[in-house]
């Protein structure tokens, strides 16, 4: 019965069910016991060379694949722009870092590693009774003048790392309680994520630097293109071409920098959460993990954050200065529009005017030819029937002519009108 409510189960489920379920046990370390040394190499790859990478693991679009080497174990892990390769030996040894000891397991994977390396690091993990117990031997593996000592989760262990690169691996060696299977390879993996998101992290910083001078540049334009405004010294078809070309190069600084700053962003606060997920306390008062952290990677983001402040500022700048050119071009052109109506109305007040002139001039004219005919009318009659006084019925012609032609010149220029309004 149950067979069949699962395969309809199934059959509703989304597609990425089983895929996320996956992700939450997915990229652990497989367990292991001190003592055991690490050699993690980190590449920064494009989705291609990632996918070809995955080939070799036989993986099927997973992210995450453990091999058996025969004497090591590869832990192979894929981000969204990286992938990790850890290779682990357990067992007692003489030297912590010994590269020579990877050299069987990693020559025949390194041409299989797609990509460009970011970061190269030794974890060398014993087990003591004491991990205060200084190692012996301790000047010869690091810098003894930026050497970082403190105890991890809460006193269960204690690291020892000067961070910087010896023949091109980083080292830190780290003295443990005792060898609990599940708790050491969480433990490397903190570690060794907290170096990995700290070092990805800062690849933002060269971005910022390098793009800084430009948007001083881009800044100082700015601001000489606010005073030409404000003077009117330039013609406003050059103002905004200029403002154009400086919005279009903004534009171009943040599609090739808003990645890798949003990743800084990201990476940074990966660390904070695993510098919080190892319970740092310091030693003796010296510097610690979290110090180093601080000291080192929240500049560069904060960095990263002005830049990515100061690239929005300038956008904004940038729109706020084309509106108010745009606004002082539309102040003018409604002046140049309000004026050019103002001698509109000068010019229509003058022909009324002037019409109004000639149709007063009009009624006198055509008033006079026709007090005229009436006058010839009368001498006519007056010659044939002594009727009437010719004069007289010229004189008393005259108001009745002028008003007569004044209304009907007054009635067809009223039918004009109401035709062209119509």
């Amino acid at each position: 019965m149950f067979d069949e409510i699962r395969a309809e189960m199934a059959r509703r489920s989304r597609p990425e069910r089983a895929s996320l379920t996956a992700e939450m046990h997915s990229r652990k370390l497989p367990p292991f016991s001190a003592p055991a040394r690490l050699m993690q190499i980190v590449l920064l790859a494009s989705d291609a060379e990632l996918d070809a990478a995955a080939v070799h693991f036989d993986a099927k679009g997973a992210r995450h694949a453990v091999i058996d080497l025969g004497g090591a174990t590869l832990v192979w892990e894929r981000h969204s722009e990286f992938a990790t390769y850890n290779f682990i030996i357990t067992g007692a040894f003489d030297s912590p870092f010994d590269e020579e000891a990877f050299a069987p397991f990693i020559a025949p994977w390194l041409d299989r590693m797609p990509g460009a390396i970011i970061r190269s690091s030794f974890l060398a993990i014993c087990r003591t009774g004491d991990p205060g117990r200084l190692p012996q031997h301790l000047e010869q593996w690091f810098d003894a003048n930026d050497l970082v000592v403190c105890d991890v989760h809460a006193g269960h262990a204690r690291i020892w790392s000067d961070f910087r690169l010896h023949s091109g691996f980083g080292r830190m060696f780290v003295a443990v309680r005792d060898d609990d299977p599940r708790r050491i390879p969480a433990l490397a993996q903190s570690l060794l994520e907290l170096g990995n998101y700290r070092k990805l992290a800062l690849l933002g910083l060269p971005a910022a630097q390098e793009h800084g001078p430009e948007l001083r540049r881009i800044e100082e334009s700015l601001a000489r293109l606010s005073a030409d405004i404000d003077h009117a010294v330039r013609p406003r078809e050059e103002l905004l071409h200029a403002i154009g070309e400086l919005g279009s190069r903004i534009a171009q600084i943040a599609a090739t920098t808003r990645y890798r700053m949003s990743a800084t962003a990201a990476y940074a606060a990966i660390c904070d959460d695993r510098v919080q997920s190892l319970a740092v306390s310091d030693v003796g008062g010296g510097q610690t993990l979290v110090g180093f952290t601080q000291r080192r990677l929240h500049p560069a983001v904060q960095t990263c954050a002005s830049f990515v402040q100061r690239l929005d500022d300038l956008a904004g700048r940038v729109t706020w200065t084309a509106e108010l050119l745009r606004t002082r071009i539309d102040t003018e052109i409604a002046a140049q529009n309000r004026d050019l109506l103002a001698s509109l109305d000068r010019r229509n007040a003058m022909q009324l005017r002037l019409q109004q002139t000639v149709e007063g001039l009009s009624v006198a004219a055509i008033s006079y030819y026709t007090v005229s005919l009436v006058g010839y009318l009368a001498k006519a009659s007056h010659a044939a029937w002594h009727w009437p006084d010719y004069e007289l019925a010229t004189g008393i012609s005259v108001p009745f002519v002028v008003a007569f032609v004044a209304w009907t010149t007054h009635r067809l220029r009223k039918a004009h009108e109401d035709h062209t309004e119509s």
